[in-house]
């Protein structure tokens, strides 16, 4: 797998100062946490899920997680297991099984389901990366990751789980430092396991009968943005106790795909490709650039992303600027040198060693994943670059 890589080789130069790199489901935990990216949902139930994965890898989504909870009706999860079964036999008997094949996670209700799917799925466990656990706390999570445990050892395959942050003694003042407390010990107990941990916003929001317009972030809505703070407080920390951490999911989109001009799926390079932000902005997109902003400046990584117009958005945000990628390098090759203080190489900051190295670090995990864009190119370049043709 690689960031871009739908892309031909010629148009990934012109686009990058260093390419994304190549990595893969066995790849170390610390790179496939930064390399989630867009996750993209799908209900478990979809008919033809094996050709929607294919179809969505080849545009260039990374990683997916195919539900059995929230998204489907509770009359459905019995039907939705049955054709994931099938749906996974589908994708472990095509030809070059393993290619073309997104990070794939499965979203389950109960902890039973864990070890049953992996039993059921047979060597379509292979292709599977880990299950996505919902409205964690410490006494619901710890089944969950026992019994995570029980089928990894069953399947012979490293499983890793995303927690979902959603629950309401999480959201309730009076309740929410000793459930965060709860949830640390149990997340560090099986810390090998945790890939990310993920935020339920909606959830949030429908614990107080509330929901973000379109125009909002999840940073408007206050209550929302307080947990997101404290979450981060408690989990972000970046002295090596904390964990990625990914921003909440963008609900709003176009029925259809085809939402950008045809002619900027043509080149990245002429100047009707400047058109595309005011086309984001009348297509009701502003709120999600504004969001994926403010998830990085927070300390959030990556986004949940509930449809495929989403996704190609969230990658061209995640790819460090040319800029970036000069001051965390520069801040880095001082660091070894002792510290302190110098101007930017783009003269138009300062750079203090020590208390941006953590910045830096993080940054340069982000290039290798999403690459470093040339000197001259922005996002939108890169988003009228990696926009599926039409």
């Amino acid at each position: 797998m690689r960031y871009f890589g739908h892309l031909t080789s010629g148009l990934r130069g012109e686009l990058f100062h260093r390419e994304p790199q190549e990595f893969t489901a066995d790849s170390p935990a610390h790179t496939l946490a930064v390399a989630l990216g867009a996750t993209l949902y799908s209900p478990a139930t979809r008919p033809r899920l094996a050709d929607d994965i294919r179809k969505q890898a080849a545009h260039g989504v990374v990683s997916m997680v195919l539900c059995l909870e929230d998204s489907i009706d509770d009359r459905d999860v019995v039907a939705g297991e049955a054709n994931l079964v099938r749906q996974f036999a589908d994708l472990a008997g095509r030809p070059d099984a393993a290619g073309g094949i997104p990070l794939l996670f499965i979203r389950v209700r109960t902890p039973e389901q864990i070890t049953d799917l992996v039993d059921r799925l047979g060597a379509g466990a292979a292709l599977l990366s880990g299950f996505v656990l919902p409205k964690f706390t410490e006494e619901s999570g710890v089944p969950f990751l026992e019994a995570l445990t029980r089928a990894e050892a069953a399947c012979g395959r490293r499983l890793f789980a995303m927690p979902v942050l959603e629950s309401p003694q999480l959201l309730h003042l009076e309740t929410r430092v000793e459930t965060l407390s709860g949830i640390s010990r149990t997340v560090d107990k099986y810390r090998d396991r945790i890939l990310a941990l993920r935020l339920g916003v909606t959830d949030f929001c429908a614990s107080y009968g509330l929901r973000r317009a379109p125009a909002m972030t999840a940073y408007d809505v206050q209550i929302v943005a307080s947990v997101i703070a404290d979450v981060v407080n408690v989990f972000g920390r970046a002295d090596g106790t904390g964990f990625t951490v990914s921003g909440p999911v963008w609900e709003y989109f176009r029925h259809h795909e085809r939402m950008f001009k045809p002619q900027l799926r043509r080149s990245p390079f002429t100047p009707e490709a400047e058109d595309l932000r005011e086309e984001l902005l009348a297509r009701d997109m502003d709120g999600l650039l504004r969001e994926i902003e403010l998830d990085r400046a927070n300390g959030l990584q990556g986004k949940t992303c509930i449809h495929p117009t989403h996704v190609p958005v969230v990658h061209a945000l995640n790819v460090v600027t040319h800029e970036e990628f000069s001051d965390a390098a520069d801040i880095l090759h001082e660091d070894r040198s002792g510290g302190g203080v110098l101007r930017s190489s783009y003269t138009n900051k300062m750079n203090e060693v020590k208390p941006h190295r953590a910045w830096a670090e993080r940054t340069l995990r982000r290039a290798e994943v999403f690459g470093v864009a040339r000197e001259d190119i922005g996002f939108v370049e890169l988003l009228a670059a990696s926009l599926p043709a039409s």
